[in-house]
């Protein structure tokens, strides 16, 4: 199954999403942002994407200074922030199997497929 955790507010997650469809994919929508994953589902992304949970957050929005957040933050720490302030989790994520890929830039997602 494809998903893609997706904010159509942003253009990067819009043509991730219109990248899959014009390669006759239809993705399962997961608009994260409403539906946030909880925190075994980021660890799951986290592990599926390869990546240490701060390599997978938005760093540079204002909810991660005021979540009291630093790049140095325990793993345990950052995954409780994402799940409690979604916002935070960089988009969008795509999801093939147990392969994962973030679409920056939103070709990249094309390798897991």
């Amino acid at each position: 199954m494809l998903t893609i955790w997706h904010n159509p507010r942003c253009s990067k997650s819009r043509q991730t999403l219109a990248l899959l469809e014009e390669n006759g994919h239809t993705p399962e929508v997961r608009r994260y942002l409403d539906d946030a994953p909880t925190e075994a589902e980021l660890r799951t992304a986290a592990a599926a994407l390869g990546v240490a949970p701060i390599d997978m957050m938005r760093t540079k929005e204002a909810e991660f200074k005021a979540e009291g957040l630093t790049k140095d933050s325990n793993d345990d720490t950052l995954f409780a922030a994402m799940a409690r302030v979604p916002k935070l989790i960089e988009r969008p994520m795509v999801f093939s199997g147990d392969k994962a890929a973030i679409g920056r830039p939103p070709k990249a997602v094309l390798d897991i497929l």
